[in-house]
């Protein structure tokens, strides 16, 4: 069976706006209000620093872990999210819109086992609430569970029956159980409620493919190109059409098109050469057919050979340490005179001489072994000569002596996620951004989700 789309689950959660208690502290309620006010203009991060204020005055007040959390969904720290909710749900048990919004930040981590139970409750604690059953039936898509998740996607249309979200995604879960007349009853509704969503066009065209209308199925690849210039696939499964009306010159252009935008994808190389051995010439097909059987190989690493297994490459890591700005600034010298040795260390550093550099920070940190700074300094150097773990051990010590330090949580994130602890590195980006270091929410919606 031809691969299937994965769609991206776009999904909007109301703010939930709870009310704080009548208990709170009155200058707690102003800044869970302010809160509300941010994320409702589009200001997360000043909605999230003000949520922060509001727990810190009031620890028990639900809501504000809960809204604290939809503000780090947005910026896309999901792991931060889950942590907040955890918070609210402890707080509240039966707030059903927690463990919605904790179900589906799970999922967007592709915790899909985790996110299962969160998304029961929700159902329990709110029966009426289709986003529930959709989100459950997409955590249930994902795992394999079709026929469960056809059941949920059903109950939501129920619940919602203009939902053309919710019937494309039962056409899809209907597809992957290979029921594809099925999934065009869908699909029409969604194109007819959405006429210029590519998606539609580009599913409906694949089941076509399947159930051997090629001539229906070039109308709607057609229009999903149309709306979708870019979108590979859909020049792949039109070639393939293309192929079985026997127009192989079209199809060989269509095939080029998908191994441009996905040059790993074998079908287009073992379509293109079947369309290049029917028009005779069999040097080229042979070429195609040898990447077909090559390709899906052409990639693979040996694991014991990278010392960065994660996505972050050393080059990157290195791109996204040095936004780190040095926030040294004038100080009394103290008798140990460490200061100075570390305005010399950074002057150094500046000049390209690490190796003396690298002495006088040691000599700054060994007279005076609480100085922040010098750490943090040492771990920006280390981490560039390639010493992650050492670096790493700065950044430790640094957040054991000052916790709030929000530029080596960043710092430690990015090792960590560079060395292949994902998730542990993503943690520590998400305090970087709730201690106010926000370019640490561009890294966690690149590397994060």
């Amino acid at each position: 069976m031809y691969q299937l789309y994965r769609v991206t689950v776009a999904l909007s959660i109301t703010l939930f706006c709870h009310l704080p208690s009548i208990h709170a502290q009155k200058t707690a309620a102003d800044y869970f209000d302010l809160g509300l006010s941010k994320s409702k203009s589009g200001d997360f991060t000043g909605a999230l620093q003000a949520f922060n204020t509001a727990i810190t005055m009031n620890p028990e007040n639900g809501p504000s872990y809960y809204n604290r959390g939809l503000a780090k969904a947005t910026l896309r720290d999901h792991r931060g999210a889950i942590l907040d909710y955890d918070r609210a749900v402890e707080i509240n048990p039966k707030d059903g819109m927690a463990y919605l919004s904790r179900g589906i930040s799970k999922s967007r981590q592709d915790d899909h086992r985790g996110a299962l139970p969160d998304f029961s409750r929700a159902i329990e604690l709110n029966p009426g609430d289709g986003l529930s059953y959709y989100s459950r039936g997409v955590s249930r898509s994902r795992l394999g569970q079709e026929q469960l998740a056809l059941a949920d996607f059903s109950k939501a249309i129920e619940l919602e029956p203009t939902n053309a979200q919710y019937h494309y995604m039962r056409a899809i879960s209907r597809q992957q159980i290979n029921d594809f007349a099925g999934s065009l009853t869908d699909l029409d509704q969604v194109v007819e409620k959405m006429p210029k969503r590519a998606q539609a066009y580009a599913s409906r065209g694949h089941a076509k493919v399947e159930l051997q209308d090629f001539t229906g199925a070039l109308a709607d690849l057609n229009k999903a190109i149309e709306l979708n210039p870019e979108d590979g696939e859909s020049f792949y499964y039109r070639g393939f059409a293309k192929s079985k009306l026997e127009n192989y010159k079209e199809a060989i252009a269509d095939f080029d098109q998908t191994i441009t935008q996905h040059p790993l994808n074998y079908n287009a190389y073992y379509g293109r050469g079947l369309c290049r051995s029917k028009l005779g010439d069999q040097k080229a097909a042979i070429l195609d057919f040898t990447q077909a059987i090559e390709v899906n190989n052409a990639h693979r690493v040996d694991p014991k050979t990278l010392v960065y297994p994660g996505r972050m490459t050393r080059e990157k890591l290195d791109q996204l340490r040095d936004v780190v700005a040095n926030t040294m600034s004038i100080n009394s010298l103290s008798p140990d005179r460490s200061e100075a040795y570390l305005g010399r260390g950074i002057s150094k550093i500046q000049q390209g001489d690490s190796r003396d550099a690298l002495l006088d920070l040691n000599r700054s940190i060994e007279f005076n072994p609480a100085y922040v700074d010098a750490y943090f300094t040492r771990a920006l150097l280390k981490s560039a000569q390639g010493d992650q773990r050492a670096a790493m051990i700065d950044c430790n010590t640094i957040i054991r002596i000052k916790p709030g330090h929000a530029e080596a949580h960043y710092l430690r994130g990015l090792i960590q996620y560079a060395l292949g602890d994902n998730n542990t590195g993503c943690l520590d980006l998400s305090k970087a951004g709730e201690l106010g270091y926000t370019p640490a929410y561009k890294v966690i919606s690149e590397y994060c989700n």
